[in-house]
């Protein structure tokens, strides 16, 4: 199979996987945020089973010399906790928390063409452009 249709096909299993555990569902993300009031538990069992499936398939994986359809991995070296990474976390959070998306769950809704997602959509590849471009021009100094 070549590295595109498997991504297609990886992007096709992960957005159904989405959509069957309610993270397209900003109001059930919301629900379960809202830890004070009437908290829904339930994605913590969906984020249970994925740690579940992948601390395993990673300590597997990763004991190759490179990947399947590639020449080699491309995983972080650093593992320092910066000021960047700090605010990354909170920008992410904070927009998870008003908008009830986070990208992955985001770009599924708006294949539906749903007006929030598409807003949260837009919004994201704003954010993105304006990190894009403030990098390219903090790197030209």
């Amino acid at each position: 199979m070549k590295p595109t249709s498997t991504a297609l096909l990886c992007g096709v299993v992960f957005g159904l996987g989405l959509g069957l555990a309610g993270m397209t569902n900003p109001a059930k993300v919301l629900s379960f945020l809202d830890v004070t009031g009437d908290w829904d538990p339930s994605l913590a069992f969906v984020m249970a089973g994925a740690i579940a499936v992948y601390a395993p398939a990673y300590r597997l994986v990763t004991r190759r010399s490179a990947p399947h359809l590639g020449p080699r991995f491309h995983l972080p070296t650093r593992r320092d906790i910066d000021a960047r990474l700090v605010v990354g976390a909170l920008l992410f959070g904070a927009g998870w928390g008003l908008g009830g998306f986070c990208p992955g769950p985001a770009l599924v809704s708006a294949a539906g063409l749903g007006r929030s997602a598409l807003v949260f959509t837009v919004a994201m590849v704003f954010g993105m452009a304006v990190f894009s471009w403030g990098q390219h021009h903090g790197d030209a100094r």
